[in-house]
């Protein structure tokens, strides 16, 4: 097909044109392409550079995220740090530093039946310190301490960051000797007594050194310091230590003697002139050499100090002699009990609280009331007042405490029959736990399962020796081996059945565990471990530990205040010298029980005393509500008694547990002798009367099935009589 019958024109082919005479016409050089492989190199290398620039980018950009994660990250742990620090490290200390500078005794009142507070001991010193101003001290004794303790002590704000740094890799490589502690550092961990090798102890000396720069300059730093820290041998301060080493005054010092005495603070135990005399003169020659290369004294000082004969003049005086005031256990508990709440109060070390109420001047109200306390001293202070049990060649040990169940003021107590010849010794109304026995009965079983709802007076339960528990393998016999069949829970508590009080924790919500947070979350038991989680300690009072005559007393005041659990208290307050109040300790409460379910246990614990095991503590002139107590082998006796005035727990037992082989309950008969005469004059009150309810059923129990086991002294049947003839009425 030719072009023209495409329709396309197409052009005729021009003719050779003539090229110009002469230079003849150049031609274009054609382009060399490369070789293949060249070729490919090339668009390699062209698709490597686009790929390194992106990777490079990659790089730059992970790298600038990471960067603000790090940077994020790092204002986070600032923050948390931040918030660490002023919750848990700044500074706990508050405690005025002019608190050791009064160096006045504490004393202890009490208030008379006028209202007038009256004195009733008086706290000497209990460490031998003797105060000096800084102006008494001497300016070579000052730069002995800076020249070997701190040497930037000047020039720091309470941190030397130089030393600090160094001691923290010391204590993260795990090398507990670490040191970086400046003398404000030293002086916090001597008031606190927070000596432990923790990395929180170490930054909250550091926060704390910071704040307590603060408020001191240095100068009233080192009057502190050298007042304060131990110097041994029973020193504690520059003057008593001058005294005791050199007799003489601390300004008297030479400088020779003040390093000596400066060396001692390092380790009091192996620097003691008088137990290492070489190593004291050691450390000394040490800290004068230090003085000299720091610019303190220039060398022919610093050659006589190290060559003067210290040694002639150590005088090595006898313990001085004194006539010791014996407290009385009242006393012992006040003075115990302010030093440990001033603990928890000012975050303080138990020997900074110490020295504070021997020597802050501090008064001290106590709770006392000298009527109470007399007629308790009056039998306690009697050996022949004391029930006599036969068969056994140690005297018969009791303690009581008698608390105002309305505000838990401690009235009365003694931890201790007989005489008493020294101070804080065994205290057995504190200090001491026993078992409770049946006494638990009323706070652990009855009193939570009425609060529930599960029982009431009038709940029938059957007193079998053929049941099984539901949460444990584990059931009781009745003391005396007897049973009843089935009784209500007023019978079963009137004649303290254990059977029942097993079966009431075991219906508890969670058993023996219920009791357990009764005991400890509403009636302020302290003393119970978690091994006590069980049913024996919860329904018979076989306790790990035992329990305090402190505890007791204070658990049962609920019952006398409609069910409002106040903690037992020795004093009222603490002021200074000055009258500014240092602890206001007024009342702390919590609710333990309902109204009625505590008018229903005074209810019930009437009628133990009235027809039941309490009977010996019966009083004519005032209603009594409490519950007896018996341990196993009968090594422990107890009677915990309410009245609407007061509440009683009474312990009887020996030091060394045996069986108590005596006539009825001794505790009971003691409680019977102080109680009757205190009440002596009082306007007759009677308990609430509560609002009974019927039988709950949670037993099963409609009537009864079985003919009682008659056994058992204590059975009833329409009337009898107990072991010890008492009759036995409902």
């Amino acid at each position: 097909m030719s072009d023209s019958d495409t329709g396309k024109k197409t052009a005729a082919p021009s003719a050779p044109q003539p090229q110009p005479e002469g230079k003849p016409k150049a031609r274009r050089k054609k382009k060399k392409r490369p070789p293949k492989g060249v070729r490919i190199a090339g668009f390699l290398m062209g698709g490597t550079v686009d790929t390194v620039a992106g990777t490079i980018g990659a790089v730059f950009k992970f790298l600038g995220s990471l960067l603000l994660i790090l940077l994020i990250s790092g204002l986070l742990f600032a923050l948390i740090f931040a918030y660490y620090v002023k919750t848990q490290l700044t500074p706990s200390i508050t405690l005025s530093l002019d608190d050791y500078q009064l160096a006045e005794s504490g004393t202890i009142y009490y208030q008379d039946s006028n209202g007038y507070w009256q004195e009733m001991a008086t706290l000497p010193a209990s460490q031998d310190r003797e105060w000096v101003n800084y102006d008494n001290i001497p300016w070579y004794m000052e730069k002995a301490l800076v020249a070997i303790e701190d040497k930037r002590f000047y020039e720091h704000k309470g941190v030397d960051w130089y030393r600090t740094s160094g001691a923290f890799l010391q204590l993260f490589a795990d090398n507990d000797s670490y040191g970086g502690s400046t003398i404000t550092q030293q002086l916090i961990k001597n008031l606190t007594g927070k000596k432990e090798v923790t990395v929180q102890r170490k930054l909250g000396e550091i926060f704390s050194a910071l704040e307590l720069e603060k408020s001191y300059n240095k100068e009233e730093i080192i009057e502190w310091y050298l007042n304060a820290v131990y110097f041994g041998e029973g020193a504690w301060g520059v003057q008593t230590a001058a005294h005791r080493y050199f007799n003489k005054d601390v300004w008297d010092l030479t400088l020779a003697e003040s390093a000596a005495i400066i060396g001692i603070t390092n380790k009091p135990t192996a620097y003691d002139p008088f137990f290492d005399e070489t190593a004291n003169k050691q450390r000394q020659e040490t800290i004068l050499r230090e003085m000299y290369d720091q610019g303190y004294i220039d060398y022919n000082t610093y050659i006589d100090a190290v060559n003067e004969d210290i040694s002639a003049a150590l005088v090595h005086s006898e313990n001085e002699v004194y006539t010791q005031e014996i407290y009385s256990y009242y006393e012992e508990v006040v003075i115990q009990d302010v030093i440990q709440d001033l603990m928890a109060l000012r975050g303080i070390s138990e020997e900074t609280a110490t020295h504070l109420v021997y020597n802050g001047g501090y008064h001290i109200y106590s709770c006392m009331d000298m009527d109470v306390q007399s007629r308790i001293d009056a039998i306690y202070q009697d050996t022949s007042q004391i029930p006599k049990p036969y068969g056994s060649d140690q005297q018969l040990q009791s303690s009581i405490v008698i608390l105002d169940p309305y505000t838990g003021a401690i009235k009365g107590l003694s931890g201790g029959v007989g005489e008493k010849r020294a101070n804080f010794l065994l205290n057995r109304a504190t200090g001491t736990q026993r078992p409770a026995g049946s006494s638990i009965k009323p706070i652990a079983s009855y009193g939570p399962a009425t609060e529930l709802g599960l029982i009431t007076p009038n709940t029938l339960v059957n007193d079998s020796p053929y049941l099984y528990l539901n949460g444990t393998s584990w059931y009781p016999q009745n003391d005396g081996g007897g049973n009843y069949g089935v009784v209500t829970i007023l019978r079963a508590i009137t004649l303290s059945l254990n059977t029942v009080a097993a079966q009431i924790v075991d219906k508890l919500p969670d058993g023996p565990v219920t009791s357990y947070n009764f005991l400890r979350e509403r009636l302020g038991v302290t003393s119970l471990v978690p091994d006590d989680a069980s049913y024996a300690p919860m329904a018979l009072g076989q306790l790990t530990n035992g329990i305090t005559v402190r505890e007791m007393a204070q658990a049962y005041d609920a019952f006398v205040n409609d069910g409002i659990f106040t903690y037992a208290r020795s004093y009222s307050m603490v002021t200074d010298a000055d009258g500014n109040i240092i602890i206001d300790n007024t009342p702390k409460t919590t609710v333990a029980f309902t109204p009625n379910t505590a008018h229903v246990m005074t209810y019930m614990l009437q009628n133990a005393c009235h027809y039941g095991t309490g009977t010996e503590a019966w009083i004519y002139n005032m209603p009594v509500a409490g519950k007896t107590g018996t341990t196993s082998d009968y090594q422990d006796r107890w009677f915990v008694g309410c009245t609407p005035y007061y509440v009683a727990a009474v312990w009887t037992g020996f030091d060394t547990p045996e069986r108590i082989r005596i006539s009825g309950n001794p505790a009971a008969q003691i409680f019977r002798k102080i109680m009757q005469p205190l009440h002596e004059g009082l306007e007759w009150r009677d308990f609430p009367w509560p609002y009974i309810g019927g039988d709950t059923g949670i037993f099963g129990v409609v009537q009864p099935t079985e003919p009682p086991v008659y056994d058992n002294p204590y059975y009833y049947n329409g009337g009898g009589q107990t072991y010890d003839g008492t009759v036995i009425i409902g």
